[in-house]
Order: structure tokens, then sequence, then C-alpha cells
């Protein structure tokens, strides 16, 4: 078949997305509500090290990306590194790294529908959180266009705000660049904790990777969207935290709940606070638009292979998406943000993405150079930016995510021993 035509086979997903539309569902994942809660943890990890940390989950997010781009080129299917790692590495690792994308990713999905809840109607958290589920699971029903179609308009609202927040905090009255030096307190184990916050400030880009089975011209368009995102945004976040830093400095942003409301306050435009609380409500329905399209894909791809219920692969005739697949990632995200407060508890997921971007690190290692494999420096080094990362987040973080994936390690192979009797 050619990946470039728009028809599909039966079962199969239809390649609607052009370039455009694959940088923005990139976009649309990574400059998300991150970027209006993340600075204020890394600046408490990093203290004055908080741009270096940028920096650093920048340089690992480089790697995952140009690993990632070109698996997602030579095997353009639904699932992202859990068809990789299959098809890499064996079974197990694409297992594994499927496994904690979707229950880490399920509870990111319910935290992030929490979060849209608290900015938009604080005293109903929970049951605007439902409803924004619900809504955004009938926006994926109808097909990934209307989704691409809903992301553009929320990344233009989004950018819009964060200019306004850069611009004023730049030109306010206190900014003081002085504000950017690296001091003393800016030890190693700080700068690498906040490195570890701040990389899922990036870990979008995978969003572009995992819908490839609906991606037009996957091979060549692909590698460019991931690309090409990953770089504006990474433009966007420095422009950020330069300018918030400049605002209130590393002591104050460590301090901070809200810490874009807080640097406009600073910078003298308080007016700017209400329209910073709605870019963020935007933003968190934004990246909660992309985690629910990237769960159901891979939960598509791992009901293909029979590792979850095999009823969960079907494609619907009209829509070509895995609806049913997109309905039980909704309806587990639903209950979950109906009946829990899952923001505090979701550390496992951080560990989990790290363990995912190693898998795809390895993966790319084993390409030819006839198969498109990167300079062998950039899977060395995401690989060994991931494991470092992932074991430097808070003990509590490590010990959930190592908890998880031996869970889905242990019923792998139970469900092995049971098809050997």
């Amino acid at each position: 078949m050619r990946t470039s035509a728009l028809s599909a086979g039966p079962g199969q997903l239809e390649r609607h997305l052009g370039l455009f539309d694959a940088v923005v569902i990139g976009l649309g994942s990574m400059i998300g509500a991150g970027v209006f809660a993340a600075l204020a943890p890394a600046a408490a990890a990093g203290g004055s090290g908080l741009l270096p940390g940028l920096a650093l989950a920048a340089a690992v997010a480089y790697c995952n990306a140009t690993s990632s781009a070109r698996l997602a080129a030579r095997y353009p299917a639904s699932g992202g590194t859990y068809v990789y790692g299959r098809e890499r590495l064996g079974e197990f690792w694409g297992y594994l790294a499927g496994w904690g994308f979707v229950v880490g990713k399920t509870a990111s999905c319910a935290a992030m529908a929490l979060t849209v809840g608290s900015y938009v109607w604080p005293a109903q958290a929970h049951a605007v959180a439902v409803a924004a589920v619900v809504a955004l699971t009938a926006v994926n029903y109808l097909g990934v266009q209307k989704a691409a179609w809903l992301t553009r308009s929320i990344v233009a609202v989004v950018l819009a705000v964060l200019a306004a927040v850069v611009a004023a905090c730049l030109t306010g009255p206190d900014a003081d660049a002085g504000r950017w030096a690296v001091g003393a307190d800016a030890g190693w184990y700080g700068v690498l904790q906040a490195a570890g916050l701040l990389f899922f400030a990036f870990a979008g880009y995978a969003r572009i990777a995992t819908l490839g089975e609906e991606v037009r011209d996957p091979a060549r368009t692909i590698p460019r969207a991931v690309s090409t995102a990953l770089g504006i945004t990474l433009v966007v976040y420095a422009l950020v935290a330069l300018a918030v830093l400049a605002a209130l400095g590393p002591d104050a942003l460590a301090r901070s709940t809200a810490p874009l409301a807080d640097a406009v306050r600073a910078a003298g435009a308080p007016g700017l606070v209400p329209v910073v609380r709605v870019g963020a409500a935007v933003a968190a329905t934004g990246s909660l638009l992309a985690l629910i399209l990237g769960v159901s894909r891979t939960t598509l791809a791992m009901a293909r292979d029979g590792h979850l219920p095999r009823v969960l692969a079907a494609v619907h005739p009209r829509f070509h998406v895995p609806h049913r697949a997109e309905l039980a990632v909704g309806t587990v995200v639903a209950v979950l943000a109906a009946t829990s407060d899952v923001r505090g508890a979701i550390g496992f997921s951080s560990f989990g993405v790290l363990a995912y971007y190693a898998v795809a690190n390895a993966s790319a290692s084993t390409l030819s150079p006839a198969e498109g494999r990167p300079p062998r420096i950039v899977p060395v080094v995401g690989g060994a930016g991931c494991v470092v990362l992932a074991f430097a987040l808070p003990a509590a973080s490590v010990l959930w995510g190592a908890a998880v994936l031996a869970l889905g390690a242990a019923a792998y192979g139970l469900r092995r021993v049971r098809g050997r009797g």
C-alpha cells in the first residue's frame, strides 16, 4: 500500500494529516498546561539552575524526538514506541513501553481534565472535568481531522496568551535580566531534577509518531513535523522562562502556585491575570485532547496484538478512528476524573514516559544506515538521558513508576504462561 494514499484497508486508519496539521498536533501536545505550572516546581528543584535544566531537558528531548521520528518514518503505524520496541527489540519491550504509556497517560488524562475544571469552575472541578472528557472524546470520535481543526484554534489562543505574558514581563518596570544568572545554589542534582520536571513539557512530539497511521507520506512528513514542532516549542518555552525569571526571580518563582499570573502581576499588568487563567484552561484542554488521541492509538495497537481486549481494535467504518478504544479510554478517564483527584498522584507517569523513550532510543540504535539510523550519539545520549532523569525524579515517583512497570511485566509473564498451558 502506498503510504501517501488517503484510502485505508479494512481495520486501518485513514491518512488525513499533512505537515501543517501534524505540526499543530505536536504543538498542541507540547505547548499545553505544563508551561503554566511546570516552571515553579522546576525552580524549586533547580533554583537559579532553572535555565540549564531547561537546556538539558531540551537536549534529551531533541535526541528522543530524532530517534522517534526516524522510527516513525520506518514504521508508520499507530502505537508509537509500542510498535518500535516490538519490531526492533522484541515483543516484551514493546509491550512494556505500551503498558507504561497507556496506564500512565490515562492517569495524566484525568489529571489534565481536573486541571481544566479547576481553571474553569473551581467549585465544580470534577463535573467540568467529566464534561471536558465527554466533549473531547466526541470530537475525537468524529475523526482525526476534527481534532486537528480544534487543536489549531487552541494553539493559536495559547500562543497569543504566552506572547502577551512575555511582552509584559520583559518590558515591566522591575524586569531584571540579572535574575537569569546561575548562582551557587544551582547544584547538579537540582539541575537534573529541574530537567526531569521540564522534560515532560517537550514530550508531546510523540503524539505525532503515535498517529503515524493517519499521516500522509509519513517517511517525509513525520520527521519534518517533529523537528518543526519541537523547535517552535523550545523557542516559546525559553522566552517564557526568561520572561518569568526577569519578573520574579528564581526564589519567588519557586514559591508561586500560579507563576505566569504572578509574573504579569509583578510586571505591573494585573489586567492580564484573567487572560492567563483563560489561556491555562485552553492549554489544558489542548493537552487533554492530544493525550486522549495518543492513548487511544496505543490502545488500538496493543489490542491488535492481543495485549488488550481485541474488541478495542475495531476501526469505525465511516469516521476511520479506533472508536471502541476511544470510548473505552474516555470512559475510564471520566470515571477517574469524577471520583478522585489524581493531580498529585501521577508521579509514575513521569517515570513511565522516560522508560517509554528509553525503549525508543534503544530501538533506534538497532536501525541500519539504510533504514535511516540517526547518528549513533543521538540514541546513546537520548537513552542515557532518559535513565538519568528518571532516577533523578523524587523517590515516590521512581517507586510508583517501577511498581507500575513491574505489574505490567508480571501480567505479561502470566499471560505467556497461560498461553503455553
